[in-house]
C-alpha cells in the first residue's frame, strides 16, 4: 500500500475537496475549516498537527495515530476515541463540541479540555490523571471506574461523579460545583 507523507502543509476547504484526505502520515500540518464529517480516517497518522474550525463528527478512526495534536473550535461529535491507536496518544481540545463521544479505557494523563461541551461523553475506565477541564459542560457524561487523580474540575459544571466508583484523590473541585460529587445521596446543598 502506498501511503502519502505530508510535512508542514496547510490544508483548507479550498485545496481539499469534499474532505477527502489522502491516506498517509501528516506531520506538523494545519487543517482549517474542513468538513471531515463521516470521513474514513482509519490508520492515518497525525503528529503535531492543528485542526481549527473543522467538523470531524462521526469520523471512522480505527487505528488512527494522533500525537501532540491540537483541536481548536472543532466539532467532534460521536467519535470513538477509544478506537484510536493508544501508542503515544496525545491531544488537546479548546472550544470544541465533543458530545456523544467515547474516551472509554484510554490513558489520557495531563490531557487538556478548555471551554468544551462534553455532553453524554463516556469516560468509563479512562485514566485522566492530572487532566485539566477548564469551563467544560459535562451534562450526562459517564464516569465509572475512572481515574481522576489530581484532575482539575474547579471551573467545570454539570458533572456527576460518584467518589465511591471513581478515583478522585487530589482532584480539584470548587464550592460551586461540589454538588456533582454528592448527587447520588439526594441531599440538598444551599
Amino acid at each position: 500500500m502506498n501511503e502519502a507523507y505530508f510535512r508542514d502543509e496547510d490544508f483548507t476547504s479550498e485545496n481539499l475537496r469534499h474532505g477527502n484526505l489522502p491516506e498517509g502520515e501528516y506531520d506538523n500540518c494545519t487543517f482549517k475549516a474542513i468538513n471531515f464529517s463521516g470521513a474514513h480516517l482509519s490508520k492515518m497518522t497525525f503528529s503535531e498537527c492543528l485542526f481549527e474550525a473543522c467538523d470531524l463528527s462521526n469520523c471512522i478512526t480505527r487505528g488512527t495515530c494522533i500525537r501532540d495534536t491540537e483541536f481548536i473550535d472543532c466539532k467532534l461529535m460521536g467519535l470513538n476515541f477509544h478506537e484510536l491507536d493508544p501508542f503515544l496518544l496525545s491531544f488537546s481540545f479548546q472550544n470544541c463540541l465533543l458530545n456523544f463521544s467515547s474516551f472509554s479505557r484510554l490513558k489520557l494523563k495531563n490531557i487538556s479540555f478548555d471551554d468544551c461541551k462534553l455532553i453524554q461523553v463516556d469516560f468509563s475506565e479512562a485514566d485522566l490523571t492530572s487532566a485539566t477541564f477548564q469551563n467544560c459542560d459535562f451534562s450526562g457524561a459517564t464516569f465509572i471506574d475512572t481515574r481522576l487523580e489530581k484532575a482539575d474540575f474547579s471551573t467545570s459544571r454539570n458533572f456527576s461523579i460518584d467518589p465511591e466508583n471513581n478515583n478522585i484523590k487530589g482532584a480539584h473541585f470548587s464550592s460551586e460545583n461540589i454538588r456533582g460529587l454528592l448527587e447520588k445521596y439526594q441531599i440538598k446543598i444551599s
